[in-house]
């Protein structure tokens, strides 16, 4: 098939990526390399296959044009800069839900009819319910990147019934691994490379957290993709596990044989819209035959592993 991967030189889109051209297919991987990096996609660039965009989601023109002939577009770019959204709060509007609904229009006037969407477990706020299913029903929402993936998800929701479009909706717990480029290991291991004695951590450290080994979480959805024909497909993706910030810490600083001085913010939760426990009920995607292969700790370890042996990172994105 002919796949169109936005944010494609990102942390998960260049993984999959790889992937995609590993089997065969042809790709075009869609990125503004405003967080994405052109290093990600270097195995790629020697595929006959391959071919990069540099564009914005927010450009219809181009996405129409990047949209012709394809088969299937993974919706994987996104402002994923979920701390600071009250700072910034139009960037969750434009560039998860306008993006979205730009995505939609160029499948729509392209002909291209199944996508594929990363959402995020954020979706369901601060639920009653734990492990918390797809049926679960949805309370107040209390993130800005949450409600503006929700709105994505309506939207594709509305084009699968008004346009006779294919979606696969994956509700994401954080993901892991290398060329990860954001999120709690890469913040605690930068700190840690700055002054190794000291940690500062947002909230109390007892938030619960579950993280997911991204090749655990491609496999997940390569496999939904092949087997779930239903007009609208949601799964929740993590592991049957779940950690305290706590444990992740613990992991980080004896793997780097540092024993800094941690010092809390303190609360439940780390910033505004941080929920202190996400664990999702991920049987409806194990129905499939899937299941990660990867735990947490050992996500961690890899992650740590990868950003101690590419240090540009840190460069990269400062």
């Amino acid at each position: 098939m002919h796949a169109l991967v936005t944010g494609g030189a990102g942390f998960i889109g260049s993984h999959l990526v790889d992937r995609l051209l590993a089997r065969g297919d042809e790709v075009t991987a869609y990125d503004n390399l405003s967080t994405g990096q052109r290093r990600f996609l270097d195995q790629a660039r020697s595929h006959p296959r391959f071919r990069f965009a540099e564009a914005d989601t927010l450009d219809s023109a181009r996405l129409t044009e990047a949209c012709r002939g394809v088969d299937v577009v993974f919706h994987l770019a996104a402002n994923a800069d979920v701390r600071h959204g009250p700072d910034h709060p139009e960037r969750d509007l434009a560039q998860n839900t306008i993006a979205t609904f730009n995505v939609l229009e160029a499948m729509r006037k392209s002909g291209t009819r199944r996508i594929v969407f990363s959402s995020t477990g954020s979706v369901y706020g601060e639920p009653d319910l734990f492990p918390t299913p797809e049926t679960a029903p949805f309370p107040l929402q209390t993130s800005l990147y949450g409600a503006s993936k929700l709105a994505g998800e309506g939207l594709i929701e509305a084009y699968c019934e008004s346009f006779g479009f294919q979606g696969y909706i994956f509700r994401f717990v954080s993901i892991l691994g290398e060329r990860y480029s954001h999120g709690h290991v890469f913040d605690f291991y930068g700190s840690l490379r700055r002054n190794p004695s000291q940690l500062s951590v947002l909230g109390n450290g007892k938030q619960r957290k579950s993280y997911l080994y991204v090749q655990d979480c491609l496999d997940a959805i390569l496999l939904a993709l092949d087997r779930a024909d239903a007009a609208v497909n949601i799964f929740n993706l993590g592991t049957d596990e779940y950690c305290e910030v706590n444990d992740s810490i613990g992991w980080i600083t004896s793997t780097l044989g540092l024993t800094p001085r941690v010092h809390y913010g303190g609360g439940e939760r780390g910033w505004v819209g941080d929920s202190p426990f996400i664990f999702l009920d991920c049987g409806r995607i194990r129905a499939l035959g899937w299941k990660p292969r990867l735990s947490i700790r050992e996500g961690v370890i890899r992650t740590l592993d990868y950003l101690a042996g590419n240090p540009w990172l840190f460069e990269a994105r400062s």
